[in-house]
């Protein structure tokens, strides 16, 4: 099967280990990194949502109107705004990009975070709601007649919208979570399913669970895996341990110092959502797993998001993505601290080792294919 690399497309030159440079949204460094991804073998970037952070349909939009073959991942949250309205605005940029739009939905695992732009519901709420609002945006993407709705969240009548996506016959719907509500509601409705990096058991543990709730909601294809990781790669194994220990190093100052960037999402304690509470439980039974995962970024931020790293050689980290890939995951997502000089390097030095090893698997797999057609026959 194909495989895919997602990179992040932020507004400013910020990270967990350093403070950014400029103002929230840098059009200049927002253009440069894109460019950066599409220049250097990545298929999409990233536009994520904070409830303070620029807004990502506009910053998406500014990008898919500049660069010709960079595809999109529009974070969303429903809370934001109606599904008649959202439905509108990513059938518009879909539009814009020519067809290069996926949608993911966030539900929101942190009552503190959601609560800062009114957002009220407790987290099964959330997920109800989130699975509604979906079902509406896919109907309104493919509905050329108007349409009542009255469902728990949502009600209105007589809509139809003028503006329908390019792709058909609609975007990708991206969807995350670890929980059993998640499972459910992104089983049922996801396209693509997005996971934490976590050692390769508790990865096929999860693909599992979320096949699982695709079967049990009828489907009969499971939505693709896409599982994201902080790589850490240097031309030596010697250089990047070193490199990994600086970075967690200069991660535990700034959250000494107190810096938003690094103990927002958790400041109030423990995380709320079980993504993170996975993460910290396995930094907590050891440091090392597998290949070249590695725990102690995502114990320095407290699990907070995509943190662990994959640690080594550029050889040695596309090895162990090529061990995902075999569990079934065809979307790589990565993130590197120095997001501009990493995501050159990587896709530099591991993409193209990964899409060799790929392309040679499938190879082998389509001549097994063929040889067993020629025995049966």
């Amino acid at each position: 099967m194909p495989v895919e690399f997602l990179g992040i497309a932020a507004t400013h030159d910020g990270s967990e280990t350093n403070p950014r440079s400029g103002a929230a949204f840098d059009k200049e460094y927002t253009l440069k990194l894109a460019r950066a991804h599409e220049d250097h073998g990545w298929d999409r970037v990233l536009f994520a949502y904070g409830s303070g952070s620029p807004d990502p349909a506009p910053a998406a939009a500014y990008i898919a109107s500049r660069l010709d073959r960079l595809q999109i991942l529009l974070a969303h949250r429903p809370n934001v705004s109606y599904p008649t309205f959202a439905a509108k605005t990513f059938a518009t940029l879909d539009r814009i990009s020519d067809g290069r739009l996926t949608v993911h939905f966030i539900t929101g695992g942190n009552d503190h975070e959601q609560g800062r732009e009114g957002d009220t519901l407790t987290k099964d709420q959330r997920y109800s709601r989130t699975r509604e609002y979906i079902e509406i945006v896919k109907r309104i993407w493919t509905s050329h007649e108007a349409f009542d709705h009255e469902g728990e969240h949502y009600r209105f009548h007589d809509f139809v919208s003028d503006v329908f996506p390019v792709q058909q016959p609609r975007p990708d719907v991206s969807f995350g979570g670890s929980s059993a509500a998640a499972y459910a509601a992104g089983g049922a409705e996801a396209d693509i399913y997005c996971l934490w990096g976590e050692p390769l058991e508790r990865t096929a543990e999860q693909i599992e669970a979320v096949k699982a709730a695709a079967r049990a909601a009828g489907r009969t294809t499971a939505p693709r895996i896409q599982v994201a990781f902080r790589p850490i790669i240097a031309p030596t194994e010697e250089l990047a341990w070193e490199k990994a220990h600086r970075t967690v190093d200069a991660i535990k100052a700034r959250k000494e110092k107190g810096d938003t960037a690094v103990v927002r999402h958790h400041r109030r304690g423990e995380p709320e959502n079980t993504g993170s509470q996975r993460l910290i439980s396995i930094a907590r039974s050891g440091e090392r797993y597998d290949r070249a995962l590695w725990t102690p970024t995502a114990a320095a931020t407290g699990g907070a998001g995509n943190s662990n790293a994959l640690v080594g050689t550029p050889e040695t980290v596309a090895q162990a993505l090529l061990d995902y890939y075999d569990l079934g995951v065809d979307i790589l997502s990565a993130r590197g601290y120095d997001l501009l000089d990493d995501a050159i390097d990587f896709g530099r030095y591991v993409i193209p080792l990964v899409r060799e090893e790929v392309a040679k698997r499938d190879a082998e797999r389509a001549a097994r294919g063929a040889h067993s057609l020629v025995e049966a026959g």
